[in-house]
């Protein structure tokens, strides 16, 4: 269990770094870790007028390939869920929005320092069903 816990620990640090660099870009944080039935989105915010649901990942190194590999198709249609309850909920139906996601390779204890290179690819995919 402790694994779990400190790999939690870890994404909770890397979103917070996310999130202030899509603040440097302009984007307002709206919500960290929207959750609900269908799952988790890691930040909610606005980039002018579009919503924005952005997914976070994480890499130490390549081993595993880039961090935003990891948002694959499955892990699209839960994010796309969980936008779509979000969007019932808050009553915004008719709101433009978009999926981000944010790559972070590199790390360290000293999160704000230890990364080697942050990316953000806009609309980086299309709601799945």
């Amino acid at each position: 269990m402790r694994r779990k816990w400190n790999n939690r620990r870890t994404g909770a640090r890397y979103e917070q770094v996310a999130g202030a660099y899509l603040e440097s870009q302009g984007y307002r944080i709206l919500q960290y870790n929207y959750r609900c039935r269908q799952g988790e989105i890691d930040i909610v915010a606005r980039d002018g007028e579009v919503l924005v649901f952005c997914e976070v990942k994480f890499r130490r190194d390549l081993s595993s390939g880039l961090p935003e590999e990891a948002v694959n198709y499955r892990k699209q249609r839960v994010i796309s869920k969980c936008a779509l309850h979000y969007l019932t909920v808050h009553g915004l139906s008719e709101v433009q929005c978009r999926f981000d996601v944010i790559g972070i390779l590199g790390g360290g204890e000293d999160v704000e320092h230890s990364f080697s290179s942050i990316r953000l690819y806009k609309n980086a995919f299309d709601y799945r069903e």
